[in-house]
């Protein structure tokens, strides 16, 4: 398990993380989203252990990450921003990443070339920022991480080869049972693929739970007619006699409600990652603003 307690960070005036706890499962594939400036790349340098806390514990299975060369050894991370020796080729970096992961794998080295056919012996800053980003994922899947953090990993791949790379994950997951965190904006990839979620804002988590549950908790609501007691409405929108609502409960409990009053006509659908990020952050004033240009 993966976990921050009461984790805070300064830097300056700026508090960039405020007592935050986060805990990753064993196995879990985790999405930690968020708005710009929320604290994610923080928190994940924190979980490499490159930042120091001010204040809290980061621990992998209970052991200490920051400055402790054991524990980093089973931590893979591709960064937003990549960062390869000058002049160094996949070849020169295999070398590299072997002197650092003692369980690197040279055998699947060998055969992710026939996933990401990158170039062998030409320098790396070379490659186009796609390829790059396959060189990233080439080289830490190669080394066998027990844990996987990846922060905007699918950042300038193509479609068919953010496919393949998710499912590389996937598969490493479901074979070796590596935990992975990710970052990312892209909340509809995420979703395909996450089972457990946070969402920070302002250096704090907001929520955090399985995304079964979160979607188990809140439904959208399509209905013709009379909105009926009881139903905690978080968001409505009207179109025409046709109104959509954002309501906390269960389907099944919420469609008790409704038939109840046996309304001209509704449906009851789950919601999306993307809308839940949107309707719990609008709580803290980050709803999409109606402004006239």
């Amino acid at each position: 398990m993966l976990e921050m307690k009461n984790v805070t960070k300064t830097f300056g005036d700026f508090k960039a993380l405020d007592n935050l706890t986060m805990t990753v499962p064993q196995g879990a594939v985790y999405g930690l989203v968020g708005p710009n400036g929320a604290g994610k790349s923080t928190a994940i340098r924190h979980l490499t252990g490159i930042y120091r806390p001010d204040s809290g514990s980061i621990t992998l299975e209970g052991l200490p990450i920051y400055e402790n060369p054991q524990t980093k050894q089973t931590i893979g991370y591709i960064p937003d921003d990549i960062f390869y020796f000058p002049s160094a080729t996949m070849e020169e970096m295999r070398r590299f990443y072997k002197g650092l992961y003692p369980q690197f794998d040279d055998a699947l080295f060998e055969r992710l070339y026939e996933a990401f056919d990158l170039p062998r012996k030409t320098p790396i800053r070379r490659f186009s920022k796609g390829m790059q980003k396959q060189a990233a994922f080439h080289l830490v899947l190669s080394c066998r991480p027990e844990v996987l953090i990846l922060d905007e990993p699918v950042d300038g791949l193509d479609p068919v080869m953010r496919r393949q790379v998710m499912g590389l994950i996937l598969s490493d997951v479901a074979e070796h049972g590596t935990t992975v965190l990710i970052s990312s904006h892209n909340l509809r990839e995420l979703e395909d693929i996450c089972d457990h979620v946070g969402i920070m804002d302002h250096g704090k988590m907001l929520l955090e739970r399985s995304l079964a549950d979160m979607q188990g908790s809140t439904v959208k609501v399509q209905i013709v007619g009379e909105i009926p007691d009881g139903l905690e409405v978080l968001h409505e929108t009207a179109s025409g006699r046709l109104k959509t609502l954002v309501v906390r409960g269960s389907a099944e409990e919420v469609t008790r409600k409704i038939e109840a009053e046996n309304p001209a006509y509704f449906d009851v659908l789950p919601l999306s990652l993307e809308e839940i990020f949107i309707y719990e952050l609008g709580g803290v004033n980050y709803e999409v603003k109606n402004i006239i240009l």
